[in-house]
């Protein structure tokens, strides 16, 4: 299937399966009256296929080391896309940020990593499956880089476009996304 076949079956999977419409409050706070829950999506068989494609051919050039996010929604996308990119011949490493790290065992805030190895000085980009201001993606941000590691992008699945932008502008990072909102609320 060409990309934009995929990208095009991919928004109505998305569309039929993650979108909606009615009031809801965000994890920003704010109240809206459409929503993205894109978990439905991200566990299907092939909506995650198309995701984890679509995400590596996004990001099959900046040369990455790793690519991780804020549990929950970074989860799927992160090990989806290590999937794909192993049997790509390009493997890029998963791992996820927890939201406080564990009160027992190894006390992680960052998953995914064997015993003894650290993100430091590695490239990174922070995945998320929606965003609206970017202040998870900046919590997922602000742990790697405790890490040493360089975030390298931002990229988000579906960009609500209400603020996101603006801050990871002010904040130096490079902020893609495979779809807008109002690629939906227009359809």
């Amino acid at each position: 299937m060409s990309k934009s076949a995929s990208r095009a079956r991919l928004f109505e999977i998305i569309r039929r399966r993650s979108f909606g419409r009615g009031e809801v409050t965000l994890a920003s706070g704010r109240k809206s009256d459409f929503y993205f829950n894109l978990k439905p999506t991200m566990m299907d068989p092939e909506g995650a296929t198309l995701l984890a494609e679509l995400t590596f051919e996004t990001l099959k050039d900046d040369n990455l080391d790793f690519i991780g996010g804020l549990e929950m929604g970074a989860v799927p996308l992160a090990g989806a896309l290590a999937q794909i990119s192993w049997i790509k011949g390009h493997p890029i490493a998963a791992f996820f940020v927890r939201k406080k790290p564990k009160e027992h065992g190894a006390r992680l805030a960052i998953e995914g990593l064997p015993k003894g190895e650290t993100l430091a000085g590695k490239r990174v980009v922070i995945v998320e499956d929606v965003t609206t201001t970017g202040g998870s993606a900046m919590k997922a941000v602000e742990s790697v880089r405790e890490t040493g590691a360089e975030v390298v992008l931002v990229l988000t699945m579906v960009d609500r476009e209400e603020g996101a932008t603006d801050t990871f502008g002010a904040a130096g990072l490079p902020f893609r996304s495979l779809y807008k909102a109002s690629e939906f609320l227009r359809a």
